[in-house]
């Protein structure tokens, strides 16, 4: 468990990390119960209140579950084949951010590409109206949110494919989980470029274009990735 507190990330932030890695290290599967909240305060060795924020966050994102009465569990997934993932997955870990981003690049740009040569016209407005849509929301962090969400859903459905689309449902739970814990809730870079991107990728699939509109997916995720990085990077520069 890290012993010192990081000045440019929230406390909660940073207990919540020390509970994902509890987790793991414990070998938690779905379903298991932890320790009490004044219990795991005394593991990570940090305070009550900033212990019960860490937990909210984690069952906001999906990693915990309070019930009252009964204590703290770790989340049973909706979608048991995923157990796995949620177990494995460690959304402040860089490197498994890395590999998120590498899985990403893998499974939407396949989507982007049979779209093109799949959508029906309904899924290509579809995925249009998300695009425009998150052009016109880029000012507002939650509703582009929102809209980011619909589009990428709208690519992989209109991909034809039950197990794409399960795919990235699933990998954009992971990078909420990662932009909650490490970004507060925000999202890194500038979110009308991303907007821009989705336009330009709502317009090859329309185009029927499989080539380019993989091309296009890809450079949107390298774009979304350089930019995580360098807010992260910042950060950790930031004068002290």
């Amino acid at each position: 468990m890290p012993e010192k507190l990081d000045p440019y990330r929230p406390g909660y932030e940073l207990v919540a990390e020390q509970l994902v890695t509890y987790i793991v290290e414990q070998g938690l599967r779905p379903g298991d119960r932890l320790p009490t909240e004044k219990a795991l305060a005394e593991l990570l060795g940090t305070g009550r209140s900033v212990t019960r924020e860490a937990i909210k966050v984690l069952a906001a994102v999906g990693r915990l579950q309070t019930r009252r009465g009964a204590g703290i569990f770790v989340s049973v997934p909706s979608n048991q084949q995923a157990d796995d993932q949620v177990g494995y997955f460690q959304p402040t870990d860089l490197q498994h951010v890395a590999m998120l981003f590498d899985h990403r690049r893998l499974i939407e740009a396949e989507s982007a590409r049979l779209a093109a040569t799949s959508a029906r016209p309904a899924q290509v407005h579809a995925i249009r109206t998300a695009a425009e849509a998150s052009v016109a929301a880029y000012q507002d962090h939650e509703m582009f949110r929102q809209y980011d969400r619909t589009f990428h859903d709208a690519v992989a459905e209109a991909s034809g494919n039950v197990f794409l689309q399960a795919a990235v449902s699933k990998l954009r739970d992971f990078k909420e989980q990662s932009d909650r814990l490490l970004f507060a809730g925000g999202l890194p870079g500038s979110l009308e470029v991303a907007a821009q991107q989705h336009v330009h990728i709502a317009e090859s699939i329309a185009a029927g274009d499989p080539d380019k509109a993989s091309t296009a997916m890809t450079q949107h995720i390298d774009t979304t990735q350089a930019q995580f990085e360098q807010r992260i990077r910042d950060r950790l520069q930031a004068p002290q």
